[in-house]
């Protein structure tokens, strides 16, 4: 794998195209840390270490822990990601947005504009929000969050993280465009890698006060590794369906008459199952964060709280539900049978049109359902790893759930695309380990 690595930084136009995404991902990290106008930042964070579990605590995560500091990128790309899937969801049920998506580069083209129309405008709503949100706070010592509330701290706000969300936006289409892999996809995997130094020093801490010996801290390494690797399988597998081409003469030329195959995979839904339902899950202890003196939500939120089994039981069927649900959104039998017929393809032994739909249709089910019960399995592991062992709840992240499975998945992409340039340069010896074939990105 070394070797691989000094070959891409042989190429000069891979290597400018690996240093541009480097500098960007760097620019994002410093933007992270320079603050919102208004906010005290101490008595932020002092909130925050009360509000794991809830909304507000997975979206740290997914930004990198910037919301907590209340910066100038609290939002993040999520309001993006979010416009995505909105759009995405919207192709499968209105004929305009379906349109779009059958007309090729153009009707992309079209998509990414509604999407950063809808970036923006979620970005403003939001950020307003979080404007309202910060000035209603108040940490656990009695401090106001905002000492200066009023609408000059809302409109500054709002300006200020709705750029932030704008400039973030920006940076990640330069790195699809000029860079190596999927700008979005990578800033998300800085934002949840970079809570992962943090975790290793709350370990190396507990280590040194003697809470933990050698043996348990090197069974939780093993462990790290094999989940890692567990989730690396799951990403990787996909059921080949063959088919075949029948021969047709154009011309003089005859087209044509090979064989290929429909990669189904495992986990065609990627992370998104994930993502719903931890924010369903977190909804009940959110709003029961606003009702301090309510008994009976107080009651709802410690019974679905994080340390709690029911948590994740319920959160185990609805990652399961959200699997099927979001794979019927994302891949339609219907279309892909439609599309053989037209060339001329089908799977032997299964007549084209309806049975081939249904044949494609009865497999994916099939497939779908230990992809879902595996997936389940990934994201509940971290409750068990911290029951049992007391790990840190920041390192129990990288045991499973969202956060490990968009770490390697877009690690995963982003070795394919280097692959894919060595491969157009005759660069056999990173193929000597086997080829990394590519995924569905989750955006």
């Amino acid at each position: 794998m070394l070797t691989s690595f000094r070959n891409a930084f042989s190429i000069p136009e891979l290597k400018r195209r690996i240093l541009f995404t480097l500098a960007l991902l760097v620019v994002y990290r410093i933007g992270g840390h320079i603050p919102t106008p208004g906010v005290d930042g101490s008595a932020l964070a002092e909130y925050f270490e009360t509000a794991r579990g809830t909304l507000f605590g997975l979206y740290d995560m997914f930004v990198g822990g910037a919301f907590r500091r209340a910066t100038i990128f609290a939002l993040g790309i999520m309001p993006y990601v979010s416009a995505s899937i909105i759009l995405q969801l919207l192709g499968s049920v209105i004929p305009f947005f379906q349109k779009l998506q059958k007309e090729g580069e153009e009707g992309r083209k079209k998509i990414t504009q509604y999407t950063r129309y809808g970036t923006v405008i979620l970005s403003v709503f939001q950020a307003y929000g979080v404007s309202v949100f910060l000035e209603n706070l108040t940490s656990p010592s009695g401090f106001p969050i905002v000492p200066h509330p009023g609408w000059g701290f809302r409109m500054l706000t709002m300006v200020t993280i709705t750029a932030g969300t704008v400039f973030i936006m920006w940076l990640g289409e330069q790195i699809t465009e000029r860079g190596i892999g999927n700008g979005i996809s990578l800033i998300i995997f800085v934002g949840i890698l970079a809570r992962f130094p943090g975790a290793i020093l709350t370990e190396i801490r507990q280590f040194i006060a003697g809470n933990r010996g050698v043996i348990t801290e090197i069974f939780i390494l093993i462990l790290m590794v094999a989940v890692t690797a567990a989730v690396v399988f799951m990403t990787q597998g996909q059921r080949k369906i063959p088919v075949q081409y029948a021969k047709r003469v154009i011309g003089r030329r005859v087209y044509g008459g090979q064989s290929t195959h429909i990669p189904l995979r495992v986990n065609t839904a990627g992370v998104i199952p994930i993502i719903f339902a931890s924010a369903i899950m977190s909804v009940p202890v959110t709003i029961a964060s606003f009702f301090q003196r309510s008994e009976t939500m107080q009651t709802l939120a410690s019974r679905l709280s994080y340390q709690s089994t029911a948590y994740w039981f319920f959160y185990g069927l609805l990652v399961v539900f959200f699997t099927y649900f979001y794979t019927a959104v994302v891949f339609n039998p219907v279309d892909i049978a439609d599309n053989m017929k037209r060339y001329g393809g089908f799977i032997p032994g299964v007549r084209p049109g309806k049975k081939t739909s249904d044949y494609i249709d009865r497999i994916l089910t099939r497939i779908t359902l230990p992809g879902s019960i595996y997936l389940a399995l990934i994201a509940i592991f971290p409750f068990f790893v911290v029951r049992s062992m007391n790990v840190s709840r920041a390192l129990s992240d990288f045991f499973g759930g969202t956060g490990l499975l968009i770490v390697v998945g877009v690690a995963l992409d982003t070795l394919q695309q280097i692959e894919s340039h060595l491969v157009m340069r005759h660069y056999e010896s990173f193929l000597k380990t086997g080829k990394i074939r590519g995924r569905k990105r989750f955006l």
